[in-house]
């Protein structure tokens, strides 16, 4: 994770061990956690108190989220504007990686978090499009870039037009939304993995590029649509 005023290198986790907000480990290694259990109404400057702990943390230093960090920096200040380099693991090994730090809680944590992965990777050809498997079928979901309402329009052209789908067997079934941005999710036959999606996805991004630049008013029919995709959109917290 790229620092604005510091040469440290932090690791961003999605989760860590006991749901720890930070960790630095043993041989000095830093880890900053995505997922916690105490949260304030401002997940930004969360993110930057516990990134400031991690920071200033002895070896074998865990942060435990408050949930009221007070006022401070939000993480947009203490970060780069580099892209993140995202990087998937079959497991939560990457916690310990050979050191000698294996105590009950970080064991029993590691292998609950084991346990709940999600088969996932990420769609060639797309920079946040990842495949993944839940159960008897398999979902493709696509964290977009662009602003919520020029998206949704967009989505909702496609729709009206029959070309919102990946191809034969696969089905748009609503998105995510979190902090202003939309992550569509499909629906996807068991059988497909993520190397059969890179041509279906390339297609996709291509026929939604064209209709961004479309900026005439949605037609009826295509605001109609639009409340369907906004009736089956699920906000994350």
């Amino acid at each position: 994770m790229p620092l604005r005023d510091s040469d440290a290198e932090v690791t961003l986790s999605t989760v860590l061990p006991a749901a720890w907000a930070g960790m630095v480990r043993l041989d000095g290694r830093r880890f900053l956690g995505l997922q916690v259990h105490a949260r304030s109404g401002d997940v930004s400057r969360d993110l930057a108190a516990a990134l400031e702990q991690v920071l200033g943390g002895g070896p074998g230093t865990p942060v435990v989220a408050t949930g009221q960090p007070g006022h401070g920096p939000r993480l947009q200040d203490l970060l780069d504007e580099r892209p993140l380099d995202v990087e998937l693991h079959d497991g939560f090994d990457y916690w310990v990686d050979g050191t000698a730090e294996l105590d009950p809680e970080v064991t029993a944590s590691m292998e609950q978090a084991n346990a709940s992965i999600v088969p996932t990777a990420r769609v060639a050809g797309q920079r946040s499009a990842y495949w993944c498997r839940m159960k008897e079928r398999g979902h493709l979901r696509w964290v977009m870039p662009h602003d919520e309402e020029p998206l949704l329009d967009a989505l909702a052209r496609l729709s009206v037009a029959g070309q919102v789908s990946l191809g034969e067997g696969t089905r748009y079934v609503g998105s995510f939304r979190a902090h202003g941005l939309l992550a569509p999710v499909w629906d996807l036959p068991l059988a497909t993995g993520a190397e059969a999606l890179e041509e279906p996805a390339a297609a996709f991004r291509s026929r939604l590029d064209d209709v961004l630049a479309d900026t005439t008013p949605l037609t009826a029919e295509q605001r109609r649509a639009r409340s369907g995709l906004l009736s089956r959109q699920l906000t994350l917290r």
